[in-house]
Parts: structure tokens; sequence; C-alpha cells
């Protein structure tokens, strides 16, 4: 089985905002390919775009400050609608499950799709949420994707809050929990 690890970043303002608000800034990704035959997990490939927000194209300093994300960054993106296709494309035909620390990532892809009239593909409804299946196989509370690294004695690489070095930390832990998925016939 193929897995697609997606971390995306989002317009965002101090407090709680709803998803509706929020627009996608920056899709990270990292292809798995699961072991076979004795052969490790091995990253297969990763995506990272930046997207111009147009709700609120220009961003909070508080969405800077969290994400490291700086207003030229997006001014120079292409648009969601060009953007996630490029994605999906990259994704590609084979069939796949794709994996997020929780279910916000596939809410927010949902209503970015929504906001701008593109179905949501059928081959992203095969959704892991890694945050809720590391917390029932560590039997331990559901808890943020630093705190699961520590847990597991691994080092968060790169800049918190950036698409695609979540994407790969979060890769980092899947392939500990993927494989329990796969015994356990998911």
């Amino acid at each position: 089985m193929r897995y697609i690890i997606v971390d995306l970043e989002a317009t965002c303002w101090e407090g709680r905002t709803p998803v509706e608000k929020m627009e996608t800034i920056e899709i990270g990704a990292v292809a798995l390919a699961g072991a076979s035959a004795g052969t490790p997990w091995v990253a297969a490939g990763e995506f990272a775009s930046f997207v111009r927000p147009v709700a609120s194209p220009q961003l909070s300093d508080f969405c800077r400050r969290l994400t490291s994300i700086e207003q030229r960054d997006v001014d120079g993106a292409g648009y969601f609608w060009e953007v996630f296709p490029a994605f999906a494309e990259w994704a590609g035909a084979e069939e796949f499950a794709w994996c997020s620390w929780g279910g916000y990532d596939l809410n927010q892809l949902r209503a970015d799709c929504r906001r701008h009239g593109i179905a949501f593909p059928a081959a992203f409804e095969r959704h892991i949420n890694l945050k809720r299946e590391f917390a029932r196989l560590n039997r331990v509370d559901r808890c943020g994707l630093a705190a699961a690294l520590s847990l597991k004695g691994l080092p968060l690489v790169g800049t918190h809050h950036r698409g695609i070095d979540d994407a790969r930390n979060i890769a980092a832990l899947a392939v500990g929990i993927l494989p329990a998925l796969e015994s356990g016939g998911y």
C-alpha cells in the first residue's frame, strides 16, 4: 500500500478560527511506499508548495510568527485551484491512503475545495488520522506532533508548523504506526 503523508498550513489568527474562514497557504506531503518482501519503508517522493489565499490575502502577524511563512511566499504562489490539482496529480492514480496528524487537514482540504468549486477527489476519501492511531497504539492521550516525536525519542527536524517539515516528521512517526495498521487489516 502507498501512503501520502500530508500537512497543511493555513491562514490563522490568534484564538480559535473556524475552518471555513481559514485558507490553505502551504501543502507539504511525503509519499511512503510500504515495506514488502523484507524491504524497508521508504520515502518515495515529496510535494511542497505555497498557496496564495484569496479571502484573506494578507497574512496575520500571528500566522507569520506561527508558521514562519512570509507574505512574499504566498504572494508569489499559485492559487488553490492551481496548486491542488497539481498536488492530486503528484499523488497519482495508483491507490493510496492519505494520512495526516489529526482530522484538521482533511476538513481544511474539503473546505478549500468547496470554496473554489473543486470536486473533492474520491481517492482522498481514504484517510488515516495518525494522531488518533498513535494514541491508540501507544495507549496515550492524543497529543501534538512535537510531543509524539518526543515520546518516541525522535527529533523534531526542520521548522515546526511548516507543511513539508511537519510532513517529514509525521512520516517518521508513520513508519511505526502504519505497519501495525496493516497487520491489523486496515
